[in-house]
């Protein structure tokens, strides 16, 4: 977990943001082309210019809450990720090997640090680093 998956990049929502008011002008010409050629004599380009000006401002508002969505989720990512780190410091790693019973053991450093007994109980994870050979039996 690095945190980077929500983060935004204000290059790439920039250039959203010029795409998408791109966008609103040229479909303020195409319909203002579509209009002059039906209307003759009755278009009214200031209602058409108020149409295109709503657009336009309802996709940088809908531009902008995006931007605060993202900026939401990546702090409420950076905030989980600072609450595991008090956790992670609880943790220990070690190598040992598999006794008599398939019993393992902790070692001394490792029970110091941890601040763990007898009795105390605790998670154990394998992971299975290397398998011990088998001698090889000759003929």
């Amino acid at each position: 977990m690095d945190g980077n998956n929500n983060q935004y990049n204000p290059a790439t929502m920039f250039k959203e943001w010029i795409q998408k008011s791109g966008k609103a002008q040229m479909d303020f010409f195409k319909t203002f082309g579509e209009l002059m050629n039906q209307q003759k004599g009755q278009f009214n380009p200031a209602d058409t210019l108020r149409e295109i000006v709503d657009t336009n401002t309802k996709t940088q508002s809908e531009f902008m809450r995006n931007v605060g969505n993202l900026q939401t989720q990546a702090m409420e990512s950076w905030s989980k990720m600072s609450q595991s780190v008090p956790q992670f410091l609880s943790w220990g790693a070690f190598k040992t090997t598999v006794g008599s019973n398939g019993r393992i053991s902790i070692p001394e450093a490792e029970r110091d640090a941890l601040k763990i007994g007898e009795g105390d109980l605790v998670q154990v994870i394998i992971v299975p680093i290397e398998k011990k050979q088998k001698p090889e039996v000759k003929k």
